[in-house]
């Protein structure tokens, strides 16, 4: 099992799908290193040399912000957008949608799934009338 950037790649996979796991990496992204580093896009992880699997991780390492690293700069731009009080950090901070979508309708899961109507949270009665 060839582990990098601190994710373990799946054996039965293609690589070009395995470098998917890692967080910052998309099929795009992926397609793009295996091209750079020449190694096939239809192997299987567990058909890479030792060579090619260190290859990968010091291209990725180098070249690539993935995992933990990725997360704090994401984190600092949201951080940075409520400090200056941006009308974006504020949507952040409410946990609203932050690009404009609307919200009469949807962004249930967002707003935790409040459902205000007359009839959603009544109980059917037990008793005969």
């Amino acid at each position: 099992m060839a582990r990098i950037a601190g994710v373990n790649l799946p054996n039965n996979k293609r690589i070009e799908v395995a470098l998917t796991y890692i967080y910052g990496i998309g099929r795009v992204q992926s397609s793009r290193i295996l091209n750079e580093l020449r190694i096939e896009k239809d192997t299987r992880t567990t058909d890479l040399d030792d060579t090619q699997v260190n290859e990968l991780r010091k291209h990725i390492e180098n070249n690539v912000k993935v995992e933990g690293e990725l997360r704090r700069e994401k984190l600092t731009n949201i951080k940075r957008l409520k400090e200056i009080a941006s009308y974006r950090g504020s949507r952040h901070s409410a946990g609203l949608p932050a690009r404009g979508q609307r919200t009469k309708t949807n962004s249930r899961s967002v707003r935790g799934n409040k459902r205000r109507t007359a009839g959603s949270g009544k109980k059917t009665s037990n008793q005969k009338t």
